[in-house]
């Protein structure tokens, strides 16, 4: 569809303004961290929004699954393993070969283009045979996608998974309550796959297209599914199509671009949530970057300004173990800071 594959230095005039205004909910821990399982996020900035993303972590479950090819390993998919993907509670790398070493699965599909939809049917019915049960939300994105883990799970707080949704960077045409782009990633409640999944089984739907993110999107709209709002309060994207230094440097959109959106296009500062979730084009050296500028650079002592309350959806509430365990991690913090003085 729309291809964007700049590679050019702005990119990093939008990662200096981007570490102050855009994320930084939570840090980085720096030794790799396990794909699935129990695991700590640190944050600088506050231990009470530490303790919240770990429970936003067990409480919304999401499962992973990013589109590859074998010829894709090594160029893009790991470096999407080595950064935002180790946030997911679990992640399968979906291909046309099985490779254990990597590993991926393989799935009963060819590589191309005209293949792309293929692989997405092949690879939910793969996770709703294999790991339905286990997982609340189940995100699909390109191996040159970028996401903010912790900001997805904020968004789907407000959401229960049995409510047949899904959300991503809504488009307009061809589907009269639009659909999801298929690069900037897009998720589906466990209600939407279970319908996703009726859908083939009593042929409601079909491979109509091999536009991966069109045909799934007139599938959702037969089945029921809504295709859910995911602007923040202030009405700013969260999901995006084209790297960040598109939507905040460019000085103008091309008219098909424009076309497609199914929410007014904004340009600069005020294009992208500062809760933003997923970004594509990402080149390898980018992921990095960006998992650095998201999870570790943190401006010391500027409060930020847009922090929505976290959805009612999910029951936040610190248990006495909680509680003491934010308070040891706050004194243990605030003790190493007096004695480097």
């Amino acid at each position: 569809m729309l291809l964007y594959k700049s590679r050019t230095a702005g990119g990093l005039v939008f990662c200096c303004g981007l570490c102050i205004g855009f994320f930084g909910f939570y840090s980085y821990k720096s030794k790799e961290l396990p794909m699935q399982g129990n695991r700590t996020i640190y944050h600088y900035n506050s231990v009470l929004e530490s303790t919240i993303a770990d429970e936003l972590y067990h409480k919304v479950r999401i499962l992973c699954w990013v589109m590859t090819g074998p010829s894709n390993l090594e160029t893009k998919a790991k470096h999407v393993k080595a950064t935002w993907a180790r946030h997911c509670n679990n992640v399968l790398f979906m291909s046309s070969v099985t490779d254990e070493n990597f590993p991926t699965i393989g799935l009963d599909a060819k590589e191309g283009r005209d293949q792309l939809y293929w692989k997405t049917i092949r690879a939910f019915q793969y996770i709703h045979e294999h790991h339905f049960s286990d997982y609340d939300w189940f995100l699909k994105a390109d191996d040159d996608t970028y996401v903010v883990m912790q900001n997805l799970r904020w968004l789907l707080s407000n959401y229960t998974p049995s409510k047949p949704i899904y959300f991503g960077k809504r488009f307009r045409p061809f589907v009269s309550q639009g659909y999801m782009s298929g690069g900037a990633g897009y998720v589906l409640s466990r209600e939407a796959l279970q319908r996703f999944i009726d859908g083939f089984a009593n042929n409601t739907c079909t491979h109509t297209s091999a536009v991966e993110d069109l045909a799934l999107g007139q599938c959702m709209e037969k089945m029921g599914v809504e295709a859910g709002d995911s602007r923040d309060t202030k009405k700013r994207e969260m999901f995006h199509p084209f790297p960040p230094s598109y939507h905040l440097i460019k000085a103008d959109v091309d008219d098909i671009y424009k076309s497609y959106c199914y929410y007014p296009v904004v340009l600069g500062p005020q294009c992208c949530s500062d809760i933003a979730i997923s970004f594509h084009y990402v080149v390898p050296e980018w992921m990095y970057v960006l998992e650095y500028f998201v999870y570790k650079l943190h401006p010391q002592g500027y409060q930020y300004q847009y922090e929505p309350e976290c959805g009612q959806a999910v029951n936040i509430s610190l248990s006495p173990v909680a509680v003491a365990k934010m308070a040891k991690r706050f004194t243990t913090e605030h003790a190493k800071v007096v004695m480097n003085k």
